[in-house]
């Protein structure tokens, strides 16, 4: 039976009207995902809930969505409201910059809400221009971002950490440095540089893997795969289960960016075809219970 319980570990809401997203108000600019002109509009709780409508999605983690960056906290206040009134998302992860001097201050104000689970700054470097989101490789390695990211652990918070395979060895070193502190690995490792890199990409998710701390979660394949079917995506998702296991697998949406090629539903019926095989207990594992306790809601 497909009907057990959902959490969807991974999506995004914006209100245009109300606050500031440079990305998505200051015109179109080349993504890794294409052309995003059409999510480019307000995406609130009731587009996210018309969209998840016909699955069992009994709560939520919204991921920070390029908020206006010299207010991080205001995005999670807002979340905080939303949330208030209408239960979801039951998870918050924020936006911090590590690297800053007063991010202990930044962190400390993001936890004055009760729905506030870790940080996300995306520390994606690709060569390609249109790829990548940093100026620099090697960001996780410097001694000013190490310092912010080592107040994560004193605070009870995790890190959701966006990169690239080629950077897959960096991951693991910084997971085997705070080896307290917990990691999600986010969209299955954004293996966006086309078929012929898929042993490179499986290869570094089994060395990131080797971290106990890193956790695996399954989403953001239309980003790589602009056009994909379930039989395009399914060597991605049992390749992260053969990796990290059913015990540090999720699986999630990534919606509203994953709209731009697919319906909410056809990804979460790819994912219940992919996987079943798996015993009701597994599912219920990546469906549900390990977004659960990796984010604590």
């Amino acid at each position: 039976m497909d009907d057990f319980p959902i959490i969807d570990a991974h999506h995004h809401l914006y209100d245009l009207e109300r606050h500031r997203y440079p990305w998505l108000q200051d015109g179109v600019k080349p993504m890794v995902f294409g052309d995003y002109s059409a999510i480019c509009r307000s995406y609130r709780l009731e587009d996210f809930l018309s969209d998840c409508r016909n699955q069992n999605v009994v709560k939520s983690v919204h991921l920070d969505v390029g908020f206006d960056p010299a207010d991080p906290v205001g995005e999670t206040r807002w979340l905080q409201a939303v949330a208030d009134i209408n239960g979801f998302p039951h998870g918050i992860v924020g936006y911090a910059d590590l690297s800053r001097r007063d991010v202990g201050a930044v962190l400390e104000r993001h936890l004055g809400f009760a729905n506030f689970r870790g940080i996300r700054q995306s520390l994606n470097y690709h060569p390609d221009p249109v790829k990548t989101y940093l100026s620099r490789p090697g960001v996780s390695r410097e001694a000013d971002w190490r310092r912010g990211f080592a107040l994560l652990r004193g605070l009870g918070l995790s890190f959701d950490l966006q990169i690239y395979p080629p950077q897959m060895e960096e991951a693991y070193d910084l997971a085997r440095a705070f080896p307290d502190t917990q990691i999600v690995l986010d969209h299955t490792g954004m293996q966006v540089d086309g078929p012929e890199h898929f042993q490179a990409w499986k290869a570094g998710m089994a060395r990131l893997a080797q971290a106990p701390n890193v956790a695996c979660k399954i989403s953001g394949l239309g980003m790589g795969d602009w056009t994909w079917s379930v039989d395009s995506i399914r060597p991605y998702v049992l390749g992260a289960i053969e990796a990290f296991g059913v015990e540090r697998c999720m699986v999630a949406s990534n919606f509203p960016v994953d709209k731009l090629f697919s319906s909410y539903d056809a990804i979460f019926d790819a994912f219940k075809a992919i996987t079943r095989d798996f015993s009701a207990g597994e599912r219920r594992k990546l469906f549900h219970d390990n977004a659960e306790r990796f984010y604590r809601i």
